[in-house]
């Protein structure tokens, strides 16, 4: 046989002078058992032929693969890079490999990466990112978990807890309220907040009633005016801080309902010649770690990124399946740095 022929199963087979099915139960990590000495012979005989088993066929012998699914909504935005390199460490300590899809903050996405991930016998699937206040798609994508999960498959959320799997569940609520009382107490009063999709995105939506809670306690009322929506990005902040400039509501504080809209506001400040922290403190939320470059350094609601990826995947590739779905709440600490100031008096 030549150097540049393929060795295929059935070599082996012939080879070993076994049937093709028990060739395949050796060789692709079939849970049936084989005699220890047929066992013995077929390895011997792709040993002796360099055959390099299909992992296809493997992931079919065994009902699953060596691959785990890793599904967010952007991959360009640090908070999901931070949770993807918690996830890939995991993986990687088991002998794993993961599988990254990128929706682009598309539902539909999302549920096509599920099914997809099913079809080629996933081990299993991490979902990363906020869940839409949408009940239809969230009932679709319901839908597909459970079928993944019906074959075999484990599913770990790091989300609210809308779905049937386990879920890493990050606290923007009361992070958020501590958040706003922690500013309430340096002295501020007049607060506008860059609000994001509040109306699609329940993480937006969850810190924008936190925050409003904590004011509520220091006996301060967020004015409808000084809350502007927008995307969920740096440049969604950026617009949604000149909008705020342009309505000259006097506020003296802003928190943006995440770190990449923070930062996207402080360069439009920049741009239009307001100071931060001295005509306008801004707080976000997530603490990314492209803020170790920023000027001035970013108030925020630290969130332990890397381990919730980390606990996460640690949920969904566990051997032992759990009677009952786990819910495993991440509390935030708050940050306080130079880009908000204290107020006199």
């Amino acid at each position: 046989m030549s150097i540049s022929s393929v060795v295929t199963l059935g070599d082996v087979a012939r080879r070993a002078g076994v049937s093709l099915a028990t060739a395949s139960r050796v060789l692709n990590g079939s849970t049936r058992r084989v005699n220890e000495d047929l066992r013995a012979v077929v390895v011997k005989a792709a040993e002796e032929l360099g055959y390099t088993p299909n992992v296809h066929a493997q992931a079919v012998a065994r009902g699953t693969s060596s691959t785990v699914g890793l599904v967010v909504h952007d991959i360009a935005d640090p908070y999901f890079a931070a949770i993807a390199a918690g996830v890939t460490r995991i993986a990687d300590e088991r002998g794993l490999i993961v599988m990254l899809g990128s929706t682009s903050r598309n539902p539909d996405r999302e549920v096509q990466y599920v099914a997809m991930l099913r079809a080629q016998r996933a081990r299993a699937v991490i979902l990363a990112g906020s869940r839409i206040a949408d009940k239809e798609q969230t009932e679709r994508l319901a839908k597909e978990v459970a079928e993944f999960r019906r074959t075999g498959g484990r599913i770990a959320c790091v989300s609210q807890n809308r779905l049937s799997t386990d879920t890493v569940l990050p606290e923007n609520r009361a992070g958020a309220r501590e958040l706003a009382i922690r500013l309430a107490d340096l002295g501020h009063r007049r607060f506008a907040v860059l609000a994001g999709p509040r109306n699609n995105i329940l993480t937006a939506r969850d810190r924008l009633a936190g925050f409003r809670a904590g004011l509520t306690e220091r006996g301060i009322e967020l004015a409808p005016e000084a809350v502007v929506d927008g995307a969920f990005t740096r440049d969604g902040g950026y617009q949604a801080a000149r909008e705020l400039i342009a309505r000259k509501l006097d506020v003296t504080c802003v928190f943006a309902v995440n770190d990449v809209m923070a930062v996207g506001a402080m360069a439009a400040c920049r741009e239009q010649g307001v100071n931060v922290p001295k005509d306008l403190s801004i707080a976000g939320f997530d603490d990314i770690e492209t803020l170790r470059d920023l000027v001035p350094p970013l108030t925020t609601v630290r969130l332990p990124l890397e381990q919730m990826g980390e606990r996460a995947a640690g949920l969904a590739l566990e051997l032992d399946v759990p009677e009952k779905d786990r819910l495993v709440r991440v509390r935030g600490e708050v940050v306080i740095r130079e880009s908000t100031r204290k107020l006199r008096g």
